[in-house]
């Protein structure tokens, strides 16, 4: 009695394999990995091929032997075999699934707006680093075409550029320094120390 249970529940989770594959297959036609009897070959990353594979090995196997009637070595095998190509498709979709999911979600965190750092800060755009800042809101302009940095440090990563007699917007400076945030349309995108800039109103002064 028992075995039969056994096997009953091996015939139901191979169909689950078998069916569960087909619908994989049929919803996603781009995804163009061969159904093959074993736990390689997926474009996607991932180690649950692998596991289907084996899972659907296991069953196949003991549904083939429960209905091959005398020859029961060979349905084991043919059972394993087809059962690992089975489980090994629905694996590999699963990694596939993943996979979209996951580029998906970094092409939406790519198009997410800048962020605010700070709850009463200034908003600063993608890899510009926070500070400790002082509002400013003046307009100010540069007396030289001159590198905007990604953090209020000569060493850090270069972000923009302001060129010579550019108007831009102060929104604040960084304490206890004479660096800058330079900014557009209210969103921070670089620093820039005060030694390259001059008020808007000395602009015409200095020429």
């Amino acid at each position: 009695m028992r075995t039969l249970t056994t096997h009953r529940a091996a015939g139901a989770a191979f169909a689950t394999l078998l069916a569960t594959a087909g619908l994989s297959t049929a919803a996603a036609p781009a995804h163009a990995d061969p159904l093959v009897p074993g736990v390689t070959g997926c474009a996607a990353p991932g180690g649950k091929q692998a596991g289907g594979a084996m899972l659907g090995a296991v069953a196949g196997g003991l549904l083939g032997n429960s209905v091959s009637g005398h020859n029961r070595t060979t349905g084991t095998l043919v059972g394993a075999a087809v059962g690992a190509a089975a489980g090994s498709a629905v694996g590999c979709q699963m990694q596939h699934n993943e996979e979209d999911r996951a580029t998906a979600a970094a092409a939406n965190d790519e198009a997410a707006p800048p962020r605010d750092y700070r709850r009463d800060g200034p908003q600063l755009s993608r890899g510009v680093a926070p500070a400790s800042f002082k509002r400013l809101d003046s307009t100010l302009f540069a007396t030289k075409t001159v590198t905007l940095r990604g953090a209020p440090d000569q060493g850090s990563a270069r972000v923009g550029k302001l060129r010579r007699g550019e108007r831009f917007d102060a929104l604040a400076e960084v304490r206890g320094t004479d660096w800058i945030l330079v900014g557009r349309d209210g969103v921070g995108v670089g620093y820039v120390q005060r030694y390259y800039t001059r008020a808007a109103a000395d602009r015409y002064a200095s020429y």
